[in-house]
């Protein structure tokens, strides 16, 4: 599909929503496929940056990152965070519509590559 962007997610993000992408035909790289279990952050999020993906991430400590790289100067292709309190109430369909919303827009990280996610229910 038109608009879609690679994903690389944390290991904070739910099984069930990376199903969802997957399923959907999204082109996702999990934190445990590249690294093994208890890889500290930055090494995932280099990792993401390396390969040109968008970090996928609940974790504050990432979104800070982002943050801190951005005001840096530093390139990356982008962020789409959201705390883990955004899963109650919420089904894997709800994300993956929201993930679809997000391609819809063509590029949606210009002009600032940090999104947070709003996942809203059905």
């Amino acid at each position: 599909m038109a608009g879609r962007f690679p994903l690389y997610t944390d290991a904070d993000v739910q099984g069930p929503v990376i199903h969802a992408l997957k399923s959907a035909g999204w082109d996702v790289v999990r934190a445990i496929e590249a690294f093994p279990e208890r890889t500290v952050d930055p090494v995932h999020f280099e990792r993401a940056v390396d390969l040109g993906r968008v970090l996928v991430t609940n974790d504050e400590g990432q979104r800070q990152r982002a943050r801190a790289w951005y005001h840096e100067g530093r390139a990356f292709p982008g962020v789409i965070w959201w705390p883990q309190v955004d899963y109650v109430g919420k089904t894997p369909g709800d994300f993956l519509k929201a993930f679809e919303a997000l391609a819809d827009q063509g590029n949606p990280f210009s002009p600032y590559p940090i999104l947070y996610l709003i996942a809203k229910r059905r």
